[in-house]
């Protein structure tokens, strides 16, 4: 297996035995069109996956409401029994209609159906980590989120979850959190050219929690960029893997999970881990945000 370090090295979140490489594998995009139903090649996900945790890749983020619950079914198929240093990371706090909508789904039950529903798609007696998915699609919404910390932090008391982490919070929302439970990782909207959470990310840092950006690459909007562009060029590489990279050198506590379907670009996303961007360069990306009045 692959050495962490050729994986941007790895992180230990405060407060838990997790080495995790850098470099993880989302697997949103092993469902259906629209994140809905199965995928046309259902084999060709099962390989994509065997080939992230053969290349090290030692964590994967998901959720039952991919697909819904396929994507985890998918998973418990090409992975289980699973590797002793494999941490899964779910999210709960959201479901889909039947109009392919994407719902929240927070009331206590929900939440508990949702941690069961996790437990049974994977086939696991405990979530390794669940993630708390509490605001809009990109930016948080205002307001207590202490009732749902509470419910997930009582079935981590049950021994149905070992850690907890927060999508989509506000630096308010994680002190509030913190008084109820330890938070070990959140996920939030991140990219080159989205940078609001700079502040957040060092502070986080500084407290020894990992910060995991969604849609590292834009998300539906692909980040578009002349400058991104110029220094992909220069470095020879991609700008996906230059948008990556930067990430990684962004801050030690930022680890990444880009997904795919294709084994040949999961390839390409983690080559990125072993691309160094020099100073200058750095420079020149962070005028990116700057740009786009980040």
């Amino acid at each position: 297996m692959t050495k962490p370090k050729d994986l941007g090295g790895s992180f230990t979140p405060r407060g838990t035995t997790m080495s995790l490489s850098r470099m993880g594998y989302g697997a949103m995009q092993l469902a259906g069109p629209h994140v809905w139903g199965p995928p046309d090649d259902i084999d060709a996900a099962i390989s994509v996956l065997r080939e992230a945790v053969a290349a090290g890749v030692d964590h994967i983020d998901t959720a039952d409401f991919y697909g819904p619950h396929l994507t985890n079914q998918i998973i418990k198929q090409a992975l289980h029994p699973y590797p002793d240093d494999l941490t899964i990371i779910t999210k709960v706090g959201a479901r889909r209609g039947q109009d392919q909508s994407w719902l929240p789904a927070r009331s206590r039950q929900e939440l508990i159906d949702a941690v069961h529903d996790n437990l049974r798609n994977l086939a696991l007696d405990t979530l390794h980590v669940v993630n708390l998915r509490v605001g809009g699609f990109t930016a948080p919404t205002a307001g207590s989120i202490e009732e749902k910390v509470t419910v997930l932090a009582e079935l981590k008391q049950k021994g149905l979850i070992r850690h907890i982490g927060l999508s989509t919070v506000s630096a308010e929302q994680l002190a509030e959190a913190q008084t109820i439970t330890e938070i070990v990782c959140i996920q939030n909207f991140y990219n080159l050219a989205n940078r609001g959470d700079d502040g957040f990310i060092d502070e986080l840092a500084k407290q020894g929690i990992a910060y995991v950006p969604y849609f590292p690459l834009g998300g539906f909007s692909p980040l578009q960029s002349s400058t991104l562009d110029e220094v992909a060029s220069s470095l020879q590489v991609s700008p996906k893997q230059v948008a990556l990279a930067w990430l990684l050198q962004r801050s030690p506590n930022i680890l990444l999970i880009p997904g795919t379907s294709s084994v040949e670009h999961l390839r390409e996303n983690l080559k990125a881990a072993t691309i160094q961007i020099p100073p200058a360069m750095i420079a020149k990306l962070n005028s990116i945000a700057a740009v786009s009045g980040q």
